[in-house]
């Protein structure tokens, strides 16, 4: 199942390790059974106030894309391991649980330099994440296009005996070929049987007598083989047809059916390729998509807090995940460790790691 967690933000009175204590003891005492994290944000670099707020419109729009990305990396994970059916692996971030990781979240100063300008900062998150959904799109279309021939393949192989190949329900014994004589093949409705083994010989003329096989049988129709001259051959179509016979075009060749062999086992193997290939790719993708979503998340916390609480930034961050009965009381405890003229808390949900979560600030 996926934890919910609260990314929060408390404007600091007088120290943050005093707010901390504080927290700590209220959240021990009043909901013991809510896990409290500090989540460190390092010194980024503001700007004016001006830049954060017009970075602020831009944050929530880019939080949804990267956010969404990470969501459709894991419902490929999800479709692959289902389809396989391998057992389900943990999801990381450089062998740490995505949980762990959000919990014990550390900035990596070389991936994003916190003396960049937070618009770079956020531009860079959003283009490598881009880059990831755009890798992703390509993968799956390739991935995707192998399934859908041997879909097709299996379809013609399975179908009903009126569209599916023949190729591997015939045999060479069951072909007659020679100067003069052919085998043609017939399908005939189940209910039609009696009919076409009482009446195939005189649908023309050069019917060579009790030359029809039963080769195959499915829940709608027959296969049956039938020799007669080549030089009738389109004389007794014709009456098949009138009769309700269908008379399918196939030319037997051992070359072909090898041929088709060797191809339907080349996409079998490069499916299996691909699918273990793309899995692969998608647990180390979406470990880097969650990295660059909590380096956004934690952007976001300290953009919001700047503009809630005033420069120079002076905020306590914290994760927190609370369950659904005792969000209510850790939500009064959080207002009540704001002073009187700022009440109102920064708050980020995030549901770790399945789909369908929710975030917002409020």
């Amino acid at each position: 199942m996926a934890s919910r967690y609260w990314v929060v933000s408390l404007p600091v009175q007088n120290s943050a390790s005093s707010l901390w204590n504080r927290l700590q003891d209220q959240i021990s005492k009043h909901s013991f059974d809510t896990p409290l994290y500090r989540f460190n944000i390092p010194n980024l670099r503001v700007g004016t106030l001006d830049s954060l707020l017009s970075l602020s419109d831009d944050l929530l729009k880019s939080n949804n894309f990267v956010e969404g990305v990470s969501h459709k990396i894991r419902r490929q994970i999800e479709e692959l391991e289902r389809v396989s059916g391998v057992e389900s692996s943990s999801l990381t971030v450089d062998g740490v649980p995505v949980d762990s990781y959000l919990t014990r979240f550390v900035w990596d100063e070389a991936k994003f330099p916190t003396m960049s300008p937070l618009k770079e900062v956020v531009d860079s998150i959003h283009g490598q994440v881009a880059k990831i959904e755009d890798d992703l799109k390509v993968r799956v279309a390739e991935y995707n296009n192998v399934r859908s021939q041997l879909n097709a393949i299996n379809r013609k192989q399975s179908g009903s005996l009126a569209v599916r190949d023949l190729s591997n329900l015939v045999k060479s014994e069951d072909i007659v070929v020679s100067e003069h004589l052919v085998t043609l093949l017939a399908i005939v409705p189940k209910y039609s049987q009696k009919d076409w083994l009482s009446s195939y010989e005189t649908l023309t003329s050069y019917v060579v007598p009790r030359s029809s096989k039963k080769l195959f049988e499915d829940n709608e129709y027959a296969l049956y083989s039938v020799t007669l001259f080549g030089r009738v051959a389109d004389n007794f179509r014709t009456s098949a047809r009138e009769k309700g016979f269908q008379i399918r075009d196939f030319e037997y060749s051992s070359e072909a059916q090898e041929s088709r062999k060797q191809d339907l086992e080349k996409l079998v193997q490069d499916q299996e390729n691909l699918r273990s290939s793309l899995l692969q790719w998608c647990y180390t993708s979406y470990g880097e998509v969650f990295s660059s979503w909590m380096h956004f998340c934690a952007v976001r916390v300290f953009a919001e807090s700047i503009l809630r609480y005033g420069l120079p930034p002076s905020f306590l961050a914290c994760v927190l995940a609370p369950v659904t009965k005792s969000e209510k009381k850790v939500r009064s405890i959080l207002e009540g460790l704001c002073d009187s003229s700022n009440r109102q808390v920064f708050k980020l949900c995030l549901s770790v790691p399945e789909e369908g979560s929710s975030e917002r600030g409020t």
